[in-house]
């Protein structure tokens, strides 16, 4: 008989299969046709048979076959509370650089669950080491066709990444490199680029390697080091100033500028701070080769700026504000000069339309933490009970709320928020097209988030990704 790993049942869609065959939440799916489940993969390559026997364990505990016929392509309609049945592969790294090790204590407990499971690279886009991954992960990853993953490099050079990893099987990235293109895997790849340590002549060497991987290396993301107030490694870690981001930028033009003469695209992307730092625009949306890399943090101000023209193109007529409208927006201080610009179009277009950009530093990491998805209520709050003067609205970015929920970091919620500014109408903002709309049209403007839908796998990535705004 197969071990069960049940997969247990969140939210069940209107008018689905799940609906007709009267499954409800908490229902768990232990086996189809035989066949034990591991995760929503397995579930999914089941699925795909036209006659299923489903068994299903009730919130009683009783068990009951539950069998069916099916369109082939026809899903089932659920939505489970993991996507990984039989437990998330934990991380058996401790990278001088983890971010998951300098999250402030006393903060809910998924936030220091240290994920690296191949099978949530698949699924969501996470990052992975592949240090815990061995030849039986490889062959699935070929039979099930898991293509593309994404893959936390942090530089080729083998001594380097075992010892900034702290995992001697971390010195074996070109060797599992390989095994995923034997396995027909492409991958995207990621570099957390620390000052002195893998930039330099070893950035040099790790862009030279990963290029060569070509067309299996679907692309190379660069991104600075975050560091809180809260890391006690005793490992000295440097962030980037404004000269030392000038420079990986100027180094990282002549390996873009090469590679778009060679195929007409740019592979290799920088994440937004470093533009930040150095004082410097974000590339054009050419740059980007479509934002294959937009959930980590590549490129999302220059979307968030496509969207606002995108929604600014779409309305040629705007309607006017007859009385005056003081709206606040929140924001990290890293893209604050973007918002302000933007704001600045907005109030052109509107006489009566007063915005004040609101950029709050990071107490509760610490100020070198800069970007509006990691700031919390209680900060946000404190930088609004500074302000005097007038407040009809205030815009709080959408990434500082949990996915799926209106919970901030800190684990106060939206409507407490609302509670302490019941003078004011508070309101979320995600893309450019939002801000555009909450700024121009403010009396409806209205976010709603109750629909959102999202598995419910506990891991850290559902905040440390599409953090910039």
């Amino acid at each position: 008989m197969s071990k069960y790993y049940p997969g247990i049942i969140l939210r069940v869609y209107p008018g689905s299969l799940a609906e007709e065959l009267e499954l409800v939440p908490g229902d768990k799916i232990l086996e189809i046709n035989g066949q034990g489940l591991r995760d929503i993969i397995d579930l999914s390559f089941a699925m795909a048979d036209e006659e299923i026997d489903m068994l299903v364990e009730h919130a009683d505990g009783e068990q009951e076959m539950i069998s069916f016929e099916k369109e082939i392509d026809e899903e089932l309609g659920v939505e489970f509370e993991s996507a990984v049945f039989d437990g998330i592969r934990n991380c058996a790294n401790h990278c001088y650089f983890c971010f998951v090790d300098m999250i402030a204590p006393n903060m809910r407990q998924s936030l220091s669950i240290k994920d690296d499971d191949y099978r949530l690279s698949f699924l969501y886009g996470n990052f992975v080491t592949m240090t815990n991954m061995g030849p039986n992960d490889f062959r699935r990853i070929k039979q099930f066709h898991l293509s593309p993953l994404f893959v936390s490099v942090q530089c080729m050079n083998p001594e380097l990444r075992a010892q900034m990893l702290r995992c001697p099987g971390a010195a074996k990235i070109a060797e599992q490199l390989d095994h995923l293109e034997e396995a027909g895997a492409d991958y995207h790849t990621q570099v957390v680029l620390c000052a002195g340590l893998n930039d330099g002549a070893e950035l040099e060497r790790t862009i030279r390697e990963v290029v060569a991987r070509r067309p299996h290396a679907l692309s190379l993301a660069i991104v600075p080091v975050g560091i809180t107030k809260y890391r006690t490694d005793p490992f000295p870690l440097h962030q980037f100033d404004a000269e030392g981001a000038a420079r990986v930028i100027d180094e990282v033009e002549k390996w873009q500028k090469k590679i778009q003469q060679e195929e007409g695209r740019t592979f290799i992307y920088l994440g937004d701070e470093f533009y930040f730092l150095a004082g410097r625009p974000v590339p054009p949306t050419s740059f980007y080769d479509g934002f294959p890399q937009l959930d980590n943090g590549i490129g999302l101000t220059r979307n968030f700026i496509n969207d606002w023209d995108k929604e600014s193109n779409a309305h040629e007529e705007i309607a006017s504000y007859e009385e005056p409208v003081y709206l606040d927006v929140v924001t990290g201080t890293a893209v604050a000069p973007v918002m302000q610009e933007l704001a600045k179009k907005a109030e052109d277009a509107h006489a009566n339309l007063h915005v004040r950009i609101v950029p709050v530093k990071n107490e509760h990491f610490g100020t070198t933490v800069n970007v509006s998805g990691l700031l919390t209520a209680h900060d946000i709050m404190a930088a609004l009970k500074r302000l005097d003067g007038p407040r009809a609205g205030i815009l709080i970015p959408e990434p500082a709320l949990r996915s799926g929920e209106d919970i901030f970091l800190d684990d106060v919620s939206l409507s407490s928020m609302r509670e302490a500014f019941p003078e004011s109408r508070i309101e979320p903002v995600q893309t450019g097209a939002d801000y555009y709309r909450a700024l121009m049209d403010w009396p409806h403007y209205a976010k709603r988030r109750a629909g959102e839908t999202a598995y419910m796998w506990q891991s850290n990535a559902g905040y440390t990704k599409n953090i910039q705004y």
